[in-house]
């Protein structure tokens, strides 16, 4: 085994195909030569106004998504993060030796909390339970895109200062960047990543059904002008980074050298290239929908999560009785 990794996801009810191959399948890969972590993040998701019903339940969905993704809960930690209280304790702790100054630099605070009459402190200190969720299982390396780098390094600095306050507890995390599909852009606005809040319009999601998914990629933006230095446009170039991401899995690369030919002579056609992304997308995600709902049908959700939960436990419990001993408390 290669070390510890922690990674936590939002419970936001649809995971669309950017966090799939941008986040979901490195956290399957992982798994192969780590001791893997992963936790649905719930305390994070009240940092903002939302239906308790609808948190709880889309708990449980993100749950079966990340299993129908490939994260498999035998070699896996695999819980809800309010089930180990350890985390907001540690945090609480670990926020006396966070710096004012460090939070008010947090970029993501300032995007998230733009336009809103109402901001929580909680969104405020969001980065500070992030360095509680990976510190409390001594993790070595963290799975993060490119945008989330910023609040990684604040996690390592930290643990940094804790380690230099009470002695050393924690290593300081490395981040674990995707070479690839770190970034996939809407398909309607090809300037902007994918995302839900930006609109059904703007992301294809990974349990979505087919006609929808066919009907997107069709309506997706091409010509929209070229960047500077390039010669395809933003909304081509995406497809192409969709389509090469999805013959990578056990697709026939040879389609995408045939289109790249195409468009290189002039002669590429875009309802070519669209329906070349439509079957390699679909021949990905027909089976990760049908893999949750075997999971869904089979009614042990609940007892994957209990058992997850309990391992985490395991492993949160005698971090924070040292930090309790090391900073005085009990």
């Amino acid at each position: 085994m290669n070390g510890r990794v922690f990674s936590g996801a939002q419970p936001t009810g649809t995971l669309h195909i950017g966090n799939y191959f941008g986040a979901i399948r490195n956290w399957a890969a992982l798994q192969e030569d780590h001791e893997c972590v992963y936790c649905i993040v719930d305390y994070h998701a009240i940092t903002i106004e939302v239906d308790p019903n609808v948190l709880r339940a889309a708990s449980r969905s993100m749950a079966l998504d990340l299993i129908a993704c490939g994260i498999d809960p035998e070699r896996s930690i695999l819980f809800v993060q309010s089930a180990v209280p350890e985390h907001t304790e540690l945090a609480w702790i670990l926020g006396t030796v966070t710096s004012y100054g460090d939070l008010t630099r947090m970029t993501q605070f300032k995007d998230k909390s733009a336009g809103r009459k109402f901001v929580s402190a909680g969104l405020f200190t969001y980065p500070v339970l992030q360095a509680a969720d990976i510190l409390l299982y001594r993790a070595t390396g963290v799975p993060v895109g490119k945008d989330q780098v910023q609040h990684l390094e604040l996690s390592r600095r930290i643990a940094r200062r804790f380690n230099s306050r009470y002695g050393e507890l924690f290593p300081e995390p490395e981040p674990i960047v995707p070479k690839k599909g770190a970034r996939i852009m809407s398909l309607a606005d090809p300037s902007i990543k994918m995302s839900k809040s930006a609109g059904e319009a703007h992301y294809i999601g990974v349990m979505e059904d087919e006609s929808s998914i066919r009907k997107k990629i069709r309506s997706a933006v091409t010509d929209v002008g070229l960047k500077p230095g390039s010669e395809m446009s933003p909304g081509v170039e995406n497809l192409f980074e969709i389509l090469e991401l999805a013959t990578a899995e056990g697709g026939d690369p040879t389609i995408v050298r045939e289109l790249r030919e195409e468009f290189e002579a002039g002669k590429l056609l875009y309802s070519r290239l669209k329906d070349a992304v439509f079957e390699e997308l679909i021949r990905i995600i027909r089976p990760i929908q049908q893999r949750r709902a075997e999971v869904a049908q089979s009614g042990k959700i609940e007892e994957i999560l209990e058992e997850g939960a309990m391992r985490a436990r395991e492993l949160a419990r005698p971090t924070i009785a040292e930090v309790r001993k090391r900073v005085g408390l009990g």
